[in-house]
């Protein structure tokens, strides 16, 4: 069985890898970083350029109809750059929730939009620190009509529309449905709110009258959302094994180059076993992707179980590698000068994007037992 990538896809990826270096290299992330504007805005029209928003679409919508294991690669190198852009809510979880649940008239307007880059799409699920559940949604949607406050919400404050989990009346799980709705319009309100990381904006969205539409059927906004979480969780693995891989990368350059008492801290075996654990942890999470990448493409029967695997060695990595990388290069890691913090910042941002860590160990447990039950 081959576990690795075509020659074609390798192409691929190092053709994003040279792009990012050459145009998004930490200056960008650091000017957006200290800055007010919502992305880097060259780098996302350079990606579009390339193709990435319409890597997996159907060309019936305008996209490239490239198989997920493309986007996977292209995902990789995102993360390695730590890129300012709106690739995640956008590329990935917009995109796939349309392609998931929407119906035809949906794909037919936004799709062709999202693959030009002339529209960005986001997801909103959050509506305070407390994590998401149907019984504490308290968004609503009737008659057309959506109310209520989501926050925070990445991309919120540049997406054309937002996919929206809203309560819609039913019982338990069924009481939430997805709805789609357009950002631009008088019934909602933007504001900005402050993250961990400042590179990748994030927004409070007030909907007050807004006009919106069902997103799939309604009372399967839960189940809607479980799918499409564990297709961005692989996609979402491959950043953060890229991000994971540059922090250890960053750490052993940096050890290699300090001197401390008339040698490189490099040798010292503290800083070996750092760095070989970053390592081990880099290539348990690279493999745990890869499964997930191969059930994403197969719409293999152990995709749940491949996503929550990838997902949670992914995150344990990035963040491990991201603070590592800071210990590494001692007091000046902690300085807002040092570079160390773009990928420690993205690293916390990933690893809460789609529940945290604890919600996918229960994931994970839990469908461990329902495969052993059947």
């Amino acid at each position: 069985m081959n576990f690795d990538f075509s020659d074609d896809q390798k192409l691929l990826k190092e053709q994003v890898r040279k792009f990012l270096a050459d145009k998004c290299p930490t200056k960008v992330v650091r000017r957006v970083l200290d800055g007010n504007e919502t992305h880097a805005d060259e780098v996302w029209k350079g990606l579009v350029e390339l193709g990435v928003p319409a890597t997996t679409i159907p060309e019936a919508y305008g996209g490239l109809g490239l198989s997920p294991l493309e986007l996977c690669v292209i995902a990789e190198e995102v993360g390695r750059a730590a890129a300012p852009v709106p690739f995640d809510s956008s590329v990935v979880l917009a995109t796939e929730a349309l392609k998931l649940a929407g119906t035809e008239a949906q794909k037919v307007k936004w799709l062709p939009l999202l693959a030009s880059g002339e529209a960005t799409g986001t997801v909103a699920v959050a509506e305070g620190p407390e994590p998401p559940r149907p019984r504490n949604t308290r968004t609503t949607f009737g008659g057309g009509r959506l109310n209520g406050k989501k926050v925070p919400v990445i991309d919120g404050e540049a997406a054309s529309f937002a996919i929206v989990l809203a309560n819609t009346g039913g019982q338990g799980e069924r009481a939430v449905s997805l709805v789609l709705v357009d950002l631009e319009q008088a019934g909602v309100s933007r504001r900005r709110v402050e993250t961990v990381d400042p590179a990748r904006k994030h927004a409070e969205l007030v909907f007050n009258d807004a006009a919106a539409e069902l997103l799939g059927a309604e009372g399967e906004g839960w189940r809607t959302l479980e799918r499409l979480y564990d297709t961005a969780a692989v996609y979402l693995a491959f950043a953060q094994v890229g991000g994971a891989e540059a922090a250890m990368w960053m750490a052993r350059d940096y050890a290699l180059q300090r001197q401390a008492f008339g040698r490189q801290i490099g040798s010292y075996q503290a800083i070996k076993h750092k760095l070989a654990d970053c390592y081990v942890k880099l290539e348990l999470a690279r493999s745990n992707a890869y499964y997930g990448a191969m059930m994403l493409t197969d719409d293999g029967a152990d995709l749940p179980l491949a996503a929550a695997a990838a997902r949670i060695a992914a995150t344990d990595a990035y963040d491990f590698a991201a603070k590592e990388n800071i210990q590494t290069h001692g007091g000046i890691g902690f300085t807002w000068e040092a570079d160390t913090q773009f990928h420690y910042r993205r690293s916390r941002v990933l690893a809460l994007g789609l529940g945290g860590p604890m919600a996918w160990k229960d994931k994970l447990v839990t469908r461990l037992e329902q495969k052993n039950v059947t």
